[in-house]
């Protein structure tokens, strides 16, 4: 917990720190590039930073974490430090570079606020700094001991065995081992990081959902993103070098540098209560996933999927969640488009093996609150940001507890 003294300072510069972190973790990135390039080239998404949405997600974690320490001196905000944990897991980062990242931010800090980063702010807010990243080299360290790695070396070499064209705009990618040894345990839900060389020579890194578990792989999805693509974001972003490299490089045979599996955004080991499933777009790759899991164990849960996209053609794995939702014992999935008439999808309305009715097509975006959500429901949630945020508040409004509602994010996490 922060100290008496300290607790009283970031109280009252909170306001004017968060006013300006947007400004100070601009001058940051600056800074830290300026001194670390190779950390632009090979660890840091360049599309994010080149369209500013990293530098939201550094300022919103920071802020959000001096506000919980101030809101509840007693306790930590672990889900906050779970889900960059785990993203930092994947990605290698080590203790060693927290204080790389301290230097230049405070620096940054000292610049912005000019005659008001006085001794006494700096000592807090270093204060505030300090203890968030004690605890998430902490929990990053179990994360890599317990996938059997150290010192940040995540990377190992896997060979595409095959590729699969879901849509025009996603293909999945199976995945094995180069040295033929077994794959690392996951659990439904997770991701892997992939790192490719670019023609430029860097090495980005990108986070994909495991979108299946075929013996001996591993196996992730991934939508192709176009200039301007990503929902939520400004108009002018560029095209996902990392996804537009594997689309158009990767046919099989090639060789992938790949992390193993790390996310928080779960399911259960047990439990019997209800789920629902919501996604939208690529986001039900680990929607996919947690419904092959719990075919496969022969789950009699009450699960509700719930998916939102453009069009049918647009749709990954809709043959395949139709099919998983057949095979459970009490599942039934409702799919929203904004592209068509739900009698123009095959299928919508019949009988899929599970229930009757069990699919249930309709026109325009998602609505959660038409869905008869049963008491005791968890939720798991993955898409765009603004997705989420409106499913989010469905289900508050549908009477499901916020510490029911999980989500992924995948790209900085800019909070629900």
């Amino acid at each position: 917990m922060l100290s008496p003294k300290s607790a009283e300072t970031v109280r009252a510069t909170l306001p004017a720190v968060s006013g300006a972190i947007g400004e100070i973790t601009a001058l940051f990135y600056e800074k830290l590039f300026t001194a670390h390039p190779e950390l632009l080239r090979d660890l840091f998404n360049r599309g994010n930073q080149a369209n500013g949405s990293q530098r939201q997600a550094l300022a919103g974690s920071i802020a959000a974490f001096a506000r919980h320490l101030l809101e509840h001196p007693d306790s930590r905000p672990d889900t906050l430090l779970a889900r960059i944990a785990h993203k930092h897991a994947s990605l290698g980062v080590r203790p060693e570079q927290y204080p790389i990242v301290r230097e230049h931010l405070f620096a940054a800090i000292a610049e912005v606020l000019g005659e008001a980063a006085t001794d006494a702010v700096v000592r807090a807010w270093d204060e505030v700094y300090w203890l968030m990243a004690h605890a998430l080299i902490a929990v990053e360290q179990r994360l890599a001991a317990e996938a059997g790695v150290r010192d940040g070396a995540v990377w190992r070499p896997y060979r595409v065995a095959g590729r699969i064209e879901e849509t025009d705009e996603v293909a999945t990618f199976l995945l094995r081992p180069a040295d033929g040894a077994p794959v690392p345990a996951s659990r439904p839900g997770q991701y892997v990081s992939v790192q490719v060389q670019l023609p430029d020579g860097a090495r980005q890194i990108r986070q994909y959902s495991l979108s299946g578990q075929p013996d001996g792989g591993l196996q992730i999805s991934v939508k192709r993103v176009a200039a301007g693509g990503r929902p939520g974001a400004p108009a002018d972003s560029p095209a996902g070098e990392v996804s537009g490299y594997l689309h158009s490089r990767v046919h099989g045979g090639e060789i992938l540098q790949v992390s193993p599996p790390f996310g928080a955004v779960v399911l259960p080991e047990d439990g019997d209560g209800p789920l629902l499933l919501a996604s939208a777009g690529i986001g039900c790759t680990p929607m996919a996933a947690m419904l092959t899991h719990l075919a496969a164990t022969g789950s009699r849960r009450r699960i509700l999927t719930a998916h939102a996209d453009r069009s049918p053609a647009t749709h990954p794995f809709r043959t395949d969640l139709r099919r998983l939702t057949g095979k459970l014992a009490d599942a039934t999935m409702d799919i929203w488009y904004e592209e068509g008439a739900p009698d123009e999808e095959e299928g919508a309305g019949r009988e899929t093996g599970g229930a009757v009715d069990a699919v249930t097509v309709r026109t325009g975006l998602m609505d959660l609150t038409r869905l008869a959500i049963p008491a005791g429901t968890t939720a798991y949630l993955c898409g765009p940001v603004p997705f989420m945020k409106a499913a989010r508040a469905q289900l508050l409004e549908s009477g499901v507890p916020s510490a029911a509602i999980h989500y992924e994010v995948f790209g900085p996490d800019l909070g629900l």
